[in-house]
């Protein structure tokens, strides 16, 4: 195990940038994207430093002795010897392959992927000007790409008109309709939507399908597990209420 970096020592006990890491790693995940961020680790450090620091004065003051002390201490040891028991009782749980199988047959309905499309364009101000690029293109006095460097009022005309993959409702309907009707690789065109003229081509097209088993296994797997979990607390629970209870 590699060792650790010290940031700073409070009567003797070191805080380490791995105590920084794991105070990190119990913030919310849209704080956890900062991780890297020296100015937020210094502020994450300042608060572990804040809890050594306070932890110290406490000590120092003897709350450690106090009767609310002890009270916390029992609240503290109630909650941590339920969470090891739920995790013993719930880590006991086992989920075979075909139990997964069952699901999915039983449940094809929830793995439905929608119909996709990837597709690239030429968006231009008027009529005119798109049935001139689209003769051009057609001709082969210029490529897809090339013209859509050239002329595109989009931004996707750096990426040769590329607007790679989307779903059905994604795009204005005008776009959309051809995008999931036109004959792949078929330039299409003038589309007129509120953006202006658009020239079209759809590179790609998916149809919208079932999902093979193979493809949402894992999904299927933590869908049963949680489906058996929660059999097995709720069954748990009647048990313990049964047995500790008092009437």
């Amino acid at each position: 195990m590699s060792e650790q970096k010290i940031l700073a020592t409070v009567d003797g006990v070191n805080i380490t940038d791995a105590e920084v890491d794991a105070f990190i790693a119990s913030l919310p995940r849209e704080q956890q994207m900062y991780a890297q961020n020296p100015d937020f680790r210094a502020q994450c450090f300042n608060e572990v430093l804040s809890l050594h620091l306070y932890a110290k004065m406490g000590k120092e003051e003897k709350l450690d002795e106090t009767e609310e002390f002890a009270k916390y201490m029992e609240s503290a040891k109630k909650d941590i010897l339920s969470q090891l028991a739920m995790r013993k009782v719930l880590s006991a749980v086992e989920v075979t392959s075909e139990e997964c199988r069952e699901y999915y047959n039983d449940h094809k309905s929830r793995f439905q992927r929608e119909a996709s499309a990837s597709a690239k364009h030429i968006l231009v101000d008027t009529e005119e000007k798109c049935l001139e690029i689209m003769e051009a293109i057609k001709s082969g006095e210029k490529e897809f790409e090339q013209a859509a460097r050239e002329f595109s009022s989009c931004p996707s005309g750096a990426k040769g008109g590329d607007l790679g993959t989307f779903g059905p409702g994604q795009m204005v309907p005008e776009f959309d309709k051809v995008t999931f009707e036109a004959p792949i690789g078929e330039v299409v065109g003038p589309v007129k939507t509120n953006f202006g003229y658009h020239i079209i081509k759809v590179e790609d097209r998916t149809e919208a399908k079932i999902a093979e088993f193979e493809m949402v296994e894992s999904q299927v797997r933590r869908i049963v597990t949680q489906q058996k979990q929660a059999d097995v607390y709720a069954a748990k629970f009647a048990e313990l209420r049964e047995k500790y209870l008092e009437r």
